[in-house]
């Protein structure tokens, strides 16, 4: 790709798109938001010679506090499909949504000196899209995109886990040659993140046998402490390839009932796929020992939703263009391993390799004082666009 095309991509376009995809509020569960983003970028992404669609979400369930499963509402998501009988094609990830709900306070983009914005999103990641977008812009211009197919997704609830769009992440990923996702680097300085844990976050249901808790408790099945007696057996099978987090158990009612029904729920931290594996084996053998010691009944709502990433030699690769192209660029890229997830663990999963934190530099996401580095637009376009053009020829050892 020519210095003239890589020059030409508009850094102030750039951030004027990002801080206005800002302003409009897309948490997760805000749908009307949601519907008014997916609309911009449906606009935005026409500009690429393909199709745009919104898809509808695939259905998903939730455990609510009585134990009952709910229906969870989700965004419909965008997929613009470019020279889809193209030999060669890559998979460009990204979302729309955010953790910022309608009612939370952090609404607003502040700039906090020349180079640097405060805004919901602006890094995780709606200046990522613009870097997405602008570097397919760049090398449609080129011309190197005629020599490449790609199709692009862009979720509407990466943020609690793309459990409606994983069915989408998977088809997509089918057969791609690699792929790019645009979360935030993993630091300011631009540090790529590179082999990932998973993830699982579960939901177990407790029925016991309520009872008064003076006259004859000793009918009851008290179901919290059921939930508990789990909890602390989950505890115990931490290993350093696993953590494992029981972070909420709800149930119960008035303290002279033995309470007959209790929700816990937990996350677990799988580091690699085999210590996944292990825990679901575990797993059925804490609850069938809580189902026998407390005469309960229990029910498993949920699972790994992100499996462990594992960076393989194709994945390397993947790794090592990256950093060539930086430095072509005057890019110092470097990269470390991270306890986060986001889409790109699906991605690997397929067995496509992918570089997942191909986004704007910036920091303290999911936070009222998230950042985005306002000049890191244009580099980390040019960067894309760069590493799209070394793909579109080939050369991916």
């Amino acid at each position: 790709m020519d210095n003239e095309t890589i020059d030409s991509i508009d850094g102030e376009a750039m951030c004027e798109q990002a801080l206005r995809w800002s302003a409009i509020n897309s948490g997760t569960g805000h749908l009307e938001g949601l519907a008014k983003m997916a609309s911009e970028l449906s606009e935005a992404f026409s500009a690429l010679p393909g199709e745009v669609e919104l898809v509808d979400p695939a259905p998903v369930t939730a455990i609510d506090g009585d134990g009952r499963e709910v229906e969870v509402a989700n965004g419909r998501h965008l997929i613009c499909r470019v020279r889809p009988d193209a030999q060669r094609r890559l998979i460009l990830t990204g979302h729309m949504d955010t953790v910022f709900s309608p009612d939370h306070p952090f609404q607003q983009n502040t700039w906090l000196d020349d180079h640097t914005v405060n805004g919901p999103g602006t890094a995780d990641m709606k200046g990522g899209i613009a870097v997405m977008l602008h570097a397919l812009m760049a090398v449609e211009r080129s011309g190197r995109g005629e020599m490449l197919g790609y199709d692009v997704l862009i979720n509407a609830d990466e943020e609690t886990g793309s459990l409606s769009s994983a069915p989408l992440i998977e088809q997509l990923a089918q057969g791609k040659y690699a792929a790019l996702t645009y979360e935030p680097a993993a630091t300011p300085e631009g540090t790529l993140a590179h082999a990932r844990g998973g993830s699982g976050n579960y939901a177990l249901t407790i029925k016991g046998l309520a009872a008064h808790a003076g006259r004859n408790p000793q009918d009851g099945r008290n179901a919290v402490l059921a939930a508990s007696d789990i909890a602390l057996r989950l505890e115990a099978l931490q290993q350093e390839d696993i953590s494992i987090n029981p972070a909420r158990i709800e149930g119960g009612s008035a303290n002279n009932v033995v309470p007959d029904h209790a929700v816990l729920r937990f996350n677990i931290r799988p580091k690699a796929p085999d210590a996944a594996e292990r825990f679901a084996q575990q797993l059925t053998g804490v609850i069938g020992a809580v189902q026998q010691s407390r005469e309960v009944e229990i029910a498993v709502h949920g699972g790994i939703s992100r499996p462990p990433k594992p960076v393989d030699r194709k994945a390397q690769a993947l790794f090592d263009l990256v950093r060539d192209c930086g430095a072509q660029l005057g890019q110092d890229i470097d990269w470390k391993s991270t306890g986060g997830v986001c889409d790109g663990n699906n991605i690997a999963a397929t067995g496509v390799p992918v570089v997942d934190t191909m986004g704007v530099r910036g920091g303290k996401i999911h936070s009222a004082d998230e950042f985005m580095i306002v000049p890191s637009l244009k580099e980390r376009a040019a960067l894309s666009a760069l590493v799209i053009s070394r793909l579109a020829e080939g050369n991916l050892a």
